[in-house]
């Protein structure tokens, strides 16, 4: 597989060093992507790079994951980031545990090729590394006139930064480009990829080493994703997409692919995916025919989540979204697991029932009206149930003498009223 060919037609490449090519298609090469270790998982913003990495190691070359522990130990030094937090040692080592079995899904660490992945933190090289050392032996190959000529910090000067440029912003090019010189020196890393925004530092570390040890070093960055919109991808109301479940659930991970725009399905699915060009080619075709059925929308969601999760994740996903959507059985509804649950009806009304009045029965009409103000008025109760728009756990209530005990609740807490074909709310019992 020709990676620089395959980044061509995924839409994947944005800029490349001359020689670049040349020397991926000369022999096995080693190249790097830094990520941010600023939390203990990475979010769908890593996912570009990643797939970078991937696609790197299918073609037959040897890829590096950098943790930035020593700028994680910087922080965000224009204070323009939340996330970017100054982090003590133990927190970094975590973060570099968490995110190594989260690449281990992308990447194979593990095996005897000569091309198998690598984690490195640049904390390990730059603890000790003397400032006075670091002048001598790193700034004095690149000049300030470089550094100034960078677009980065043109538009840092111009006006893009209210307090000016802080002397830790201005020097990051010298870090990252002292990362590349490392890792060219110890593991004959000839080649940095990362997103367009980092070309200006990444070209920084190839003249680093030009002029330190004279080797050839080499570039390639891929677009930054964005929506069709021109909205910040990968961000939604409620903070980041991640690939923890823990921060994002399988089934807000599914919907967010989902409910992506025609536009924004055709490029992502390039992008995010490992199908084939023929494959995507086809399912573009197909969707242009029937856009209604969201035919790449589905196909993307299923791709990235079997990758990112699981398949049991995807298909109970799937599942889930049927009851939300109001076709799907009590069943179904019973075999959700709670976090699931939790996810699917995050925003429906709530209302908090004391578990005892369970304990001899309890009528619907009395819980949906006295312990749970779902409606205003058991006559309104009593002529939507006959009806038939009353449904508690997707089953239709026929009876208001209907009575709901402790074994009717899913997962021994909760039950799901449904008012109609949209409304729903869920009683927590405890």
């Amino acid at each position: 597989m020709n990676f620089v060919e395959e980044l061509r037609w995924r839409g994947m490449l944005h800029d490349i060093m001359p020689g670049t090519e040349e020397q991926l298609n000369k022999e096995m090469t080693t190249a790097y992507v830094g990520i941010d270790p600023t939390a203990d998982s990475l979010h769908i913003g890593h996912l570009c790079s990643i797939m970078l990495l991937r696609h790197f190691q299918r073609s037959g070359h040897k890829p590096i994951a950098l943790i930035g522990g020593a700028t994680g130990m910087i922080g965000d030094p224009s204070g323009k980031s939340a996330e970017r937090n100054l982090l003590d040692e133990a927190t970094l080592k975590h973060n570099q545990e968490a995110i190594k079995k989260q690449l281990e899904k992308f990447l194979d660490f593990n095996s005897n090729e000569p091309n198998h992945a690598e984690l490195v933190n640049n904390y390990d090289w730059m603890k000790d590394y003397s400032f006075l050392d670091f002048a001598r032996e790193v700034g004095k190959h690149i000049t300030v006139n470089y550094m100034m000529a960078k677009d980065s910090v043109k538009r840092r000067l111009n006006g893009e930064a209210r307090d000016g440029l802080s002397f830790t912003e201005f020097t990051y090019q010298l870090l990252q480009g002292y990362d590349f010189l490392y890792l060219n020196q110890h593991k004959n890393c000839k080649l940095q990829m990362g997103g367009s925004d980092q070309w200006g530092n990444i070209t920084t570390g190839t003249e680093l080493i030009r002029r330190t040890n004279g080797n050839e070093a080499f570039a390639l960055t891929s677009p930054l994703i964005t929506k069709a919109d021109g909205g910040k991808f990968g961000k939604t109301e409620s903070g980041n997409i991640w690939l923890d479940r823990r921060y994002t659930t399988p089934y807000k991970f599914y919907q967010f692919w989902l409910n992506v725009s025609d536009a924004d399905a055709e490029r992502y699915i390039k992008i995010f995916t490992m199908l084939s060009k023929e494959e995507i080619d086809a399912l573009i075709a197909e969707h242009q025919q029937a856009p209604h059925l969201r035919t790449l929308q589905k196909r993307l969601a299923k791709e990235v989540t079997i990758m990112v999760h699981s398949e049991e994740d995807y298909n109970a996903a799937v599942e889930a979204s049927g009851i939300l959507f109001g076709n799907a059985t009590s069943e179904a509804l019973k075999n959700l697991d709670e976090e699931t649950l939790l996810s699917v009806f995050e925003g429906v009304p709530q209302f908090n029932v004391a578990l005892s009045i369970l304990d001899n029965g309890c009528k619907v009409i009395d819980l949906l009206t006295e312990h749970a103000a779902v409606f205003p008025s058991k006559g309104e109760l009593r002529k939507l149930i006959q009806s038939g728009g009353v449904s508690i756990n997707k089953e239709k209530v026929t009876s208001t003498d209907k009575e709901i005990k402790s074994d009717n609740l899913l997962n021994n807490k909760y039950l799901l009223v449904q008012k109609g074909k949209k409304n729903y709310f869920l009683l927590i019992f405890s």
